[in-house]
Parts: structure tokens; sequence; C-alpha cells
């Protein structure tokens, strides 16, 4: 009797209530949300929080190490740069250049890609046919390869990266809610939505889009952690954010001659993105297997 009334609890849970029940039983799960919460925390909070002006320069504290080193000073935990500027505080501010920039861009293209998406899943004939053959051309370009060829026209800057990364990741968005869209719609319910006399927006705003949200959900995950990796490498590679921006790729790029002398000013923002892009893909992943448990259950 006990066991049924538990079937019976399970079975009368909302699908989100059901969702963070099987996502909340992987830790690597728990651990991806706890460290993305914090990046996002602290991609909001940063400019507020940063212990000195992440650009004034020190001329008497020039490439100081970190605190834990007996030079350090306890006023600068990671030390500072050839340029005299607090590396913790520039850490921080770069959470909201790399971090909260890639989650904009990755919103912003979501948002477009979910129109066009639903644009290219309901519609039929030659027009469908050009768009996805077109669209599955631009899929063949990676997609930080096409940032760069979008950065390289538009020229070099932050603004210009966002825009970029945005445009990058639209195909990808297009192409997997097409994809999803046109799965529905073969579907046995939505037909009987149809017969019903329901037009196509509401058979895509009140069965489809309802369905394939979690989809989209995980394809975003994917996304950002592509976006977050882009905006770093464009940043290293002089097409992003431009100096002083403290951009956790451009950081790297300004201290590679310093990696001996300053290794901190290298490893560190290195490893911020480490662990943006796991916690990212750890968040992504247990989504995932979250959702295939609840519908197996």
């Amino acid at each position: 009797m006990a066991k049924f009334r538990l079937y019976i609890e399970e079975n009368n849970r909302s699908p989100l209530a059901q969702l963070w029940r099987e996502f909340s039983r992987q830790h690597s799960a728990l651990v991806g949300l706890t460290l993305f919460a914090s990046f996002l925390l602290f991609s909001v909070i940063a400019p507020f929080i940063t212990p000195h002006d992440p650009y004034f320069q020190a001329d008497n504290l020039l490439l100081l190490p970190p605190s834990w080193a007996p030079e350090g000073l306890v006023q600068y935990p990671f030390g500072t740069d050839d340029l005299g500027r607090d590396l913790l505080s520039r850490m921080l501010k770069g959470t909201t250049y790399t971090f909260g920039l890639a989650l904009v861009t990755v919103l912003a293209s979501l948002m477009a890609g979910l129109a066009l998406g639903a644009l290219a899943g309901m519609s039929r004939g030659v027009k469908s046919s050009v768009f996805n053959h077109l669209l599955d051309l631009i899929l063949t370009i990676p997609s930080l390869l096409l940032a760069i060829i979008i950065v390289a026209i538009l020229g070099p800057g932050l603004a210009n990266t966002a825009w970029a990364i945005i445009l990058a990741l639209l195909p990808q968005f297009v192409h997997g809610i097409r994809n999803a869209i046109a799965d529905q719609l073969k579907r046995d319910y939505v037909t009987a939505y149809r017969l019903d006399g329901a037009n196509n927006w509401q058979v895509l705003t009140r069965v489809v889009i309802p369905n394939i949200w979690e989809k989209i959900t995980v394809m975003s995950s994917m996304a950002l952690s592509t976006a977050i990796l882009d905006i770093a490498a464009l940043g290293f590679l002089g097409l992003g954010a431009q100096a002083p921006t403290a951009e956790w790729g451009a950081m790297i790029s300004d201290s590679m001659d310093l990696i001996y002398v300053a290794p901190a000013s290298v490893a560190v923002p290195g490893l911020l993105i480490f662990a943006a892009v796991l916690s990212v893909n750890l968040l992504g992943d247990g989504l995932k297997v979250a959702i295939q448990k609840r519908r197996e259950s």
C-alpha cells in the first residue's frame, strides 16, 4: 500500500517537479548548477564588488606576485599585471564581459532562432526547401570561423563580437528548432488539434512550443558553452575585446609574454574559462539526462 501511494504521489507531480527530482539526483549536475549560478551572480554584481579599480595602474606595484607568495600582499590576492592593475578585480570584471555577454548573445540568438525556426518548420514548398538547403550550407562552417569572418567585416570590438556570436549561433538554433517543430507536426495530437479547428499560430503556441521547450533548453546550454569559448577566442586573437577591457581571452593574450614571470596572469583567466564552460556542460548534460529519465518514468 505504501509503494502504491508513493507511485501515485510521484505521478501526480508537475512535469517541472519531476524534472527537478531527476536532475537533483545527479551530483555532477548539481555541481554544474552551483558553478553556473555563481558565475551568473558575479557577472551581475562584479562591478560593485571589485576590491580595486580594474583599470587603475599602480606604477609601484608592477607584477606583484599572488598573496600566498613571500613578496605578495593581502590586498592583491592574485597579484598585479605588468601595468600594476589588480588581477582579482580584472577577473571579476571579466565575468561580466565573457560569461555575461555570452549569456546575452545566446538569449538574443535564441529569440531570433525561435522565430526563424518556427517560420521554417511551419512552412512548406519551394521556399522552405531553399531555406533549408541554405541553412545546411551555413552549418558546415564552424561557429568560431563564422564569427571571425563576421568580425573581420564589422571590425574588432566587444559590440561587434556580440553581433558576431549572435549571427554565428543563429543557424544552429534555426536548424534545431526547425527539426523539432517538423517532428512535432507529425504527431497524432497535433493532427487532432488541427481537426478541432486550430490554425497554425494556435498549433505552434499551444501544442508545438510547449512540447519542445526541453530540447530548446538543452540546445541553449550547448550554445552557451560555445559562446563563452568563441568570445574568449576572439579576445585572445585581438578581434574581440580591445585593451584595456578586462575580458578573459584578451587578458590571456596580453599576458602571454609574462607566463614565466607572472604565471597567475595567464593561469587564472584560463581556469575561469575552463570552469565556466565546465559548469554549462555539466548543467546541460544533467538536464538532458533528467529529461530522458522523466520521459521514461
